[in-house]
C-alpha cells in the first residue's frame, strides 16, 4: 500500500498521529530488539531441555519462572498481589477406555476412529446407528434418532449447532464425518496417537453424556456397507434408505487438576495509567509425543513469547530513561491454547486490570517463519494481520503509518476475511479479547510444514524478519501507549461464535 493513501486516508478520519521520524528515540528502544536477544531466549525456550513446554508440565513451569524472572529484572511488577503468576484452574480428563463396535467390526481408537466428546459410562452400551446425513428438519423427520448413534455428513460446514440439534433430539451420540478423504483424516488420527495418555486439558465442568466418534467419509461407508457417493447422496434428502447398524460402545472418564498458570509483567503509565495495553503470546506447546520427540514449538509460539520478552524490554529500558508511556502496559504470556486458548479465555472472566480500561490486545502467535505463500516470493519481508479493522476504524491505519515509518514489511491481510477456511481468527488468544469488545490485532506468519511437528525447531527460525516484525509490534505499541485519545470502539464485533 502507498503511503500518501495510507496517510490521506488518516487526514480523512481526523487522525491525530504523533509526529515521529527515524530519529525520534522510540527508534533507540525497537533497535534493543536483537537478533542476538531473540536467539538467547528462544534458544532456551524451544530446546529439547524444555519437553515441549505442555500446560500444566514441570518444564512448562520452568518456562513460566524462566518469563517471571525475566520481567522482574527488567524491573517491571506482577500484577497480581506482587506475583507475576495468574493461577488457571485446570483439569486433565483421561478417556482411559473408549470402545466402538459397529456390527461385527471392532474399531481402533486413534486409527478408525477419533472420539472428540465427553462421557463417563459404567458399563458398554447397545444401541443402534443410524444414518441421519444432512442435520435438516426433514431429514430428522424421516430417521428415528432416539436412544440411537447418529450418522452425520457435516463436511465443510461448522459442526457444533449441528451436533447439538442431534443431541437435543434425542439421540444418545454421534458418528461424524467432518472432512473428506481418507488421508485427511489420518493426519487428525496420527496427531490424537500422538498426544494419547496425555488426557484432555480444560477447564472443570460437569460431565456430559456426549459421545462424539469423528471417522473418515471412507470408514463411514465401510460402517453402513454403502459406497460413499451414495452414501453421501443420501445424506440430502433420503437418509431412511440407509439401513441401520447394531453398536455396542462405551466411555470411561477420570479427571485430575492440573496447576497452570499465566505470566504476566507490569509496567505502569504516566498521566494514563488507569488505561492499559495488553501485549500477549502464549508461552505453552503441545509436549511430547507417546515416543518421547520433542515438540520444541520454536515458530509455535517460542517466535511470539521472545517477541513479548524482547518489547517488554524495550519498553522497560525506556522507563528507566525517564521514558514511560503514558499508558500502562501488561506483557501476558498465557498458557493452554493449545488445549482451546484456556489461560486467555480465564483472563478474559478474571481481569486482572478492568476489561472496560483495556485499550487494547496485540497478540503475537507464529512470527518466526515463512509461510507456503511466500516461500517463493522475491520479498518475503512480510507479515499477516488479523482483526485489527473490526472492532475500530483506527487500530488498522495506527499500525500500517508505523509499518511505513519504520519498518515496511509487506502487511498481508488475507486471513481477515470473516469467511477465511482457515479461520485463523478463531484460533489464537486475541479472540478472548475480541469477544469484549476490545479491539484487537493479531500478527502471524502464516502455516508451514513443520506446524504442529516435532520439526519445528530453532534452527529454522528466520531470526532478521523475526526481529523486524518484532520492531513493528513495538513501534504499534508505542503509538497506542502514548497517543492522546485511546483507539475507539466504534465497530461491532461479527465474529462472536468460535
Amino acid at each position: 500500500m502507498h503511503k500518501k493513501l495510507i496517510l490521506s486516508g488518516v487526514i480523512a478520519l481526523g487522525m491525530a498521529f504523533p509526529s515521529f521520524s527515524q530519529t525520534s528515540p522510540q527508534v533507540k528502544y525497537a533497535n534493543t530488539i536483537s537478533v542476538e536477544d531473540l536467539t538467547k531466549h528462544l534458544t532456551y525456550l524451544a530446546s529439547d531441555q524444555m519437553q515441549g513446554r505442555d500446560t500444566g508440565s514441570e518444564t512448562g513451569k520452568l518456562a513460566a519462572q524462566y518469563l517471571a524472572d525475566f520481567y522482574k529484572n527488567l524491573g517491571l511488577t506482577g500484577p497480581v498481589n506482587g506475583s507475576f503468576f495468574q493461577s488457571v484452574p485446570l483439569v486433565t480428563a483421561n478417556f482411559s477406555k473408549v470402545t466402538l463396535q459397529v456390527g461385527k467390526s471392532k474399531l481402533v481408537e486413534n486409527e478408525d476412529f477419533v472420539f472428540t466428546g465427553d462421557g463417563n459410562m459404567a458399563k458398554t452400551a447397545k444401541s443402534e446407528l443410524v444414518f441421519l446425513g444432512l442435520v435438516t428438519d426433514e431429514n430428522l423427520a424421516k430417521v428415528d434418532v432416539k436412544g440411537k448413534l447418529v450418522g452425520l455428513w457435516a463436511v465443510g460446514v461448522r459442526s457444533n449447532d449441528l451436533v447439538k440439534k442431534v443431541m437435543d433430539a434425542g439421540a444418545a451420540g454421534i458418528v461424524i464425518v467432518s472432512m473428506e478423504g481418507q488421508a485427511n483424516f489420518d493426519r487428525i488420527a496420527n496427531r490424537y496417537k500422538t498426544l494419547a495418555g496425555k488426557g484432555r486439558i480444560g477447564f472443570d465442568k460437569e460431565t456430559e453424556q456426549r459421545p462424539i466418534f469423528m471417522v473418515s467419509s471412507d470408514k463411514m461407508g465401510q460402517l453402513f456397507n454403502t459406497p460413499v457417493e451414495k452414501l453421501k447422496e443420501a445424506a440430502k434428502s433420503t437418509p431412511e434408505s440407509i439401513a441401520s447398524q447394531k453398536v455396542i460402545y462405551q466411555v470411561v472418564k477420570t479427571k485430575t487438576p492440573v496447576d497452570a498458570v499465566n505470566v504476566m509483567g507490569f509496567l505502569e503509565g504516566t498521566d494514563k495509567k488507569e488505561e492499559v495495553l495488553v501485549i500477549s503470546s502464549h508461552y505453552d506447546h503441545v509436549g511430547v509425543s507417546s515416543t518421547g520427540e520433542v515438540f520444541n514449538g520454536a515458530d509455535d509460539d517460542g517466535s511470539g513469547t521472545v517477541s513479548v520478552m524482547e518489547i517488554a524490554e524495550a519498553f522497560a529500558q525506556a522507563a528507566k530513561d525517564g521514558m514511560k508511556p503514558r499508558r500502562s502496559i501488561l506483557f501476558l504470556n498465557v498458557t493452554g491454547e493449545e488445549k482451546g486458548l484456556l489461560g486467555s479465555a480465564h483472563y478474559g472472566d478474571n481481569p486482572v486490570f478492568p476489561l472496560a480500561n483495556t485499550v487494547n490486545n496485540i497478540n503475537i502467535d507464529m512470527v518466526g517463519r515463512i509461510d507456503y505463500e511466500y516461500q517463493k516470493e522475491e520479498n518475503k519481508d512480510y507479515i499477516y494481520v488479523i482483526g485489527s479493522e473490526m472492532l475500530s476504524s483506527h487500530l488498522k491505519k495506527i499500525n500500517e503509518y508505523n509499518n511505513i515509518t519504520y519498518t515496511n514489511l509487506i502487511l498481508d491481510y488475507r486471513y481477515d476475511a470473516e469467511d477465511d477456511p482457515n479461520r485463523f481468527y478463531y484460533r489464537s488468544d486475541h479472540y478472548n479479547f475480541a469477544k469484549h469488545n476490545i479491539p484487537v490485532i493479531f500478527f502471524f506468519n502464516g502455516v508451514h510444514d513443520d506446524y504442529h511437528q516435532v520439526t519445528d525447531t530453532v534452527d529454522k527460525i528466520e531470526f532478521p524478519l523475526l526481529t523486524k516484525r518484532a520492531q513493528l509490534i513495538f513501534h504499534t505499541a508505542w503509538d497506542l501507549a502514548n497517543r492522546e485519545q485511546r483507539t475507539p470502539v466504534d465497530g461491532s464485533n461479527t465474529r462472536t461464535e468460535r
